[in-house]
C-alpha cells in the first residue's frame, strides 16, 4: 500500500545540521521521528485534558460491581 507523503522544510542552525551529518544521522528520518514524537505528546496532552473533565463521582459503585460481574460471567 502506498502512503502519500508531504514535503516539509525547516530551518535549523547550521551547526546542528553539520553535527548530525558528521555523525551519520539521516536528517529526514530524524525530522520524521521528531514530528511523530511531537504528535504523540500532543495527543497525550489532549487525553489528559479530556480526562480532567470527566466527573468520576457520577459513576455509581453498584453499576461498577454489576459490570464486573457481567464481564466475569461472559468468560
Amino acid at each position: 500500500m502506498s502512503r502519500k507523503q508531504s514535503t516539509v522544510s525547516a530551518k535549523v542552525p547550521r551547526e546542528l545540521k553539520e553535527e548530525l551529518e558528521k555523525r551519520g544521522a539521516k536528517l529526514s528520518e530524524a525530522i520524521r521521528r521528531g514530528l511523530e514524537m511531537e504528535l504523540k505528546e500532543l495527543k497525550v496532552k489532549e487525553l489528559r485534558s479530556a480526562l480532567k473533565k470527566v466527573d468520576l463521582s457520577r459513576i455509581d459503585d453498584e453499576m461498577i460491581v454489576r459490570d464486573i460481574r457481567e464481564t466475569r460471567e461472559e468468560r
